[in-house]
């Protein structure tokens, strides 16, 4: 029983306060001990409540094993095999490689797991989970990701006691942190902007069908990769002018996608990195997707300060990431986001609370989340700038 802060007025007197405080411990003391949870278990009132949380702390002690198959799923291109239609164990054998009896254990998993499902005849066909593998491209390569983020948690103390060194994850994203992020060549940005790219159009519709892009002019993505968010705003507002602005190796990414996409008319691109490089005006949308995280608070407040400076007076800017303290979305920002970017070196998951003071503190207002379908793969947080004093005018100009 966890009583929230909330719970305790501002009015409260030091002595009530201490009493909610007694109650709180007696709960906790009641709720460690192994006899209530016997008895919790077989008494009828609690026993599903028992029985739902000790399948909750069994799945995160077992969660490592779990991931492990889904990624042999993944490896095996078990969930494609399925797909074709119900299979037996020993066919699924055949075609992975597998001996049959690791067939039948790998598909048993996945079964429970939901990733597979038991059919008629000893068979066995997609489960929920594995079609929505199968449905969303980006969310196999997470997975092969994440051979990365095992290896830098294997001593998540170390980790966060900063014991760990070099990290798999800083590798990775070789921006982060990195003074001369625009002089990295093609090597150092091909795998993070294809993951990215793949990845994107989980986020990109869930931002789409929020914001309606076709009322603006002209849109600016700010660290816009190889340009996945751009070309499918582009599919849903066919008048609207497209910039892009990343590293320079991962603009020249982009350029070549926007001509493959016959968009050159209607797409420019820059390159650059924002702490040295001015961003490119004209737009009166500004979108900075999966961008802010990834960066502390001191570049975030310059980024934001400098999107400010160039929006005009009816133009917004549009941010969408996961954020910390979502309701129904709080492992993904604050347990997943909060360690992955810890390992990377750099950034936060933010909650909407703490994005509204940077925003205001940058010079915007009339700030506000709008609800997405999805809120655990990203949130949108939109701003307009407040009207520049005359001593914010002329340092801008």
């Amino acid at each position: 029983m966890d009583l929230p802060d909330t719970f305790r007025p501002s009015s409260m007197t030091a002595n009530e306060g201490g009493l909610v405080e007694r109650i709180r411990q007696a709960a906790e003391r009641l709720l460690s001990s192994p006899r209530f949870h016997r008895w919790a278990a077989a008494f009828p009132l609690t026993r599903h409540k028992a029985r739902r949380e000790a399948r909750a702390l069994f799945d995160l002690c077992a969660g490592f094993v779990y991931s492990q198959v889904l990624l042999a799923c993944v490896r095996l291109k078990l969930f494609e095999l399925l797909a074709d239609g119900a299979q037996s164990a020993q066919q699924v054998a055949l075609r992975t490689g597998l001996s049959r009896d690791a067939a039948e254990r790998l598909l048993d998993a996945a079964v429970a797991l939901r990733l597979a499902s038991r059919r008629s005849g000893g068979r066995y066909g997609l489960g929920m989970l594995g079609a929505a593998v199968l449905a969303n491209p980006g969310i196999a390569d997470m997975v092969e990701h994440h051979g990365r983020v095992y290896r830098d948690f294997e001593d998540p103390v170390a980790l966060l006691r900063g014991l760990s060194g070099t990290t798999a994850l800083s590798g990775y994203w070789p921006y982060a942190g990195n003074a001369d992020a625009a002089a990295l060549d093609d090597g150092r940005i091909a795998d993070y902007t294809a993951l990215m790219a793949a990845s994107q159009p989980l986020v990109a519709d869930e931002v789409l069908d929020t914001y309606p892009v076709a009322m603006h002019r002209c849109l600016l993505d700010v660290g816009g990769g190889d340009g996945s968010f751009l070309r499918a705003a582009a599919r849903r507002a066919p008048e609207l002018r497209l910039q892009l602005f990343d590293l320079p190796a991962v603009a020249a990414q982009a350029r070549r996608r926007f001509v493959e996409a016959g968009m050159t008319t209607r797409a420019e691109v820059f390159g650059g990195a924002f702490q040295t490089d001015a961003l490119p005006r004209g737009a009166d949308l500004v979108s900075v997707v999966r961008v802010l995280h990834d960066h502390d608070d001191d570049d975030v407040m310059q980024l934001l300060r400098a999107i400010r400076a160039l929006l005009p007076p009816d133009g917004t800017l549009l941010i969408a990431e996961p954020m910390s303290g979502v309701a129904g979305a709080e492992p993904v920002g604050d347990a997943y986001f909060g360690f992955y970017l810890m390992a990377m070196g750099r950034g936060r998951p933010r909650s909407e609370a703490r994005l509204t003071d940077m925003l205001r503190a940058a010079g915007f207002c009339q700030i506000g989340r709008l609800p997405t379908r999805i809120p655990l793969q990203t949130c949108v947080l939109v701003a307009r700038p407040r009207p520049l004093t005359a001593d914010e005018a002329t340092k801008c100009n």
